[in-house]
């Protein structure tokens, strides 16, 4: 049974991200005329909702960057690299909330301390609660979708190169894509 209610009290604990049902991903444009996707598959984090209070409530999200896919290997090795994401030098790209808030119905706000490439921003996420369920194995689950675009040289991730036609190979503003599944502990 699937619930949708906005008595968040019910909801009360400390969720763990499945990655075999969730996915972090992101969206960029490419060579100024299409869309290139990716994610990463190699992730982990919490979230603890408090209810009665959802600003009480904490996100803590880290991704490992060598996990980076975009369904192209010489294009994952290349974002692999100093010119991008530096795996080497910084292996995780992380998330940690500072605050949540309720904005009624369904939506929710979390902002946060999002830290790629060894330099700190504060971006801020709107998630919709997409409901909660008991799986097959009995464990309760929630979920929240959402979408916040960011500044990629803000991160230091600059490189880029200009287009014969005009333009710049990838764009700087890339949107993060959250749909998260998390699964209560016991």
């Amino acid at each position: 049974m699937t619930s949708t209610t906005t008595d968040f009290t019910v909801h009360t604990g400390t969720y763990t991200l499945d990655p075999a049902h969730s996915r972090l991903g992101f969206v960029a444009r490419h060579a100024m005329v299409t869309k290139v996707r990716g994610g990463f598959n190699d992730f982990e984090g919490t979230i603890t909702v408090d209810g009665a209070d959802p600003s009480l409530s904490r996100v803590d999200v880290r991704a490992k960057v060598a996990s980076i896919d975009t369904r192209n290997e010489q294009r994952d090795g290349h974002l692999r690299t100093n010119d991008f994401l530096d795996a080497e030098t910084y292996p995780e790209i992380t998330f940690v909330s500072t605050s949540v808030a309720h904005r009624g119905g369904d939506d929710f706000e979390v902002t946060g301390d999002l830290t790629i490439k060894g330099t700190t921003k504060a971006i801020t996420v709107p998630l919709e609660f997409q409901g909660s369920a008991k799986d097959p194995f009995g464990n309760t689950r929630i979920g929240f979708d959402g979408t916040t675009t960011i500044d990629r040289t803000d991160y230091g991730v600059s490189f880029n190169a200009a287009l014969e036609t005009g333009g710049v190979l990838v764009s700087e503003k890339v949107t993060l894509e959250f749909e998260i599944s998390a699964v209560k502990s016991a």
